[in-house]
């Protein structure tokens, strides 16, 4: 019965945090940049231009330099990333979402601790990036970095 009501307190605890992360000043900035990101019609226009010339892209990644359209989608998913990233709303929301992942990297960190110092924790939103699967092992096959 007592391990039952630890962790019904456990849960509440961290049911609390949670509701804390929500009502923070850095949710709400990456709520507002979010939805101004949505609304904006050029932003959306760039993104789905953006994801559009990915397609192509990774098509074309399948036989590298071979192909022959390869030159020509290489300059084209560099520019169209570049004009997507220097929107304003594309970036507010970049930079915003970074936040919040800090944020959250933060507690998760500060959670692990006060169980043990040995305990490895993802860092710099590892376990979002790509190549990173977030295990925390650190180890050369993965891209997550144990702290």
């Amino acid at each position: 019965m007592i391990a039952t009501m630890e962790m019904v307190d456990i849960l509440d605890q961290s049911e609390e945090i949670g509701r804390i992360i929500l009502q923070s000043d850095v949710m709400e900035a990456y709520q507002r940049a979010k939805s101004d990101l949505y609304q904006d019609k050029e932003a959306q226009h760039l993104i789905s231009v953006f994801q559009r010339t990915k397609e192509q892209y990774e098509d074309v990644e399948r036989f590298g330099r071979y192909h022959p359209d390869y030159n020509t989608i290489m300059k084209q998913i560099r520019t169209t990333k570049r004009d997507m990233d220097m929107n304003d709303k594309v970036a507010a929301y970049k930079i915003a979402e970074r936040n919040l992942q800090k944020l959250l990297d933060e507690v998760s960190q500060h959670v692990a601790f006060s169980v043990s110092a040995q305990i490895k924790v993802p860092k710099d939103g590892a376990a979002l990036t790509e190549g990173g699967c977030g295990c925390g092992s650190g180890s050369s096959g993965c891209g997550c970095r144990a702290s």
